[in-house]
């Protein structure tokens, strides 16, 4: 009997707004490689997240161990890109006196 060494596809794709998401679930690149950073074994990643499959996220992980560069970068990207938004968000919807305007608003309907 022979052993055939195959390539095998990695489990991710972007979706329409380019964020990388694990498997055929919408958990991101971003969460699984951030649990991973932190000491999370792959199973304890699927055990956190019971949407993916245990051999996507060592797919993922051994993606990452041989990219890291590359990933680092889309990281950062991703992280200056949630921090635009942030700024933007914050600058639209002020949220001073948020916590009294909605306590006003339980005491009406309440």
């Amino acid at each position: 009997m022979s052993l055939t060494i195959k390539k095998e596809h990695v489990p991710m794709q972007k979706d329409t707004d380019g964020v990388v998401r694990v498997g055929e679930t919408r958990v991101t690149l971003d969460t699984v490689i951030a649990v991973f950073k932190e000491g999370a074994t792959p199973e304890e990643i699927v055990y956190r997240y019971p949407s993916l499959r245990l051999p996507d996220v060592y797919a993922v992980i051994s993606y990452y161990l041989h990219h890291s560069q590359e990933v680092e970068v889309y990281l950062s990207q991703r992280n200056l890109e949630s921090n635009q938004i942030r700024v933007q968000n914050q600058a639209r919807f002020d949220s001073t006196g948020i916590r009294e305007r909605l306590l006003a608003r339980q005491a009406k309907t309440g």
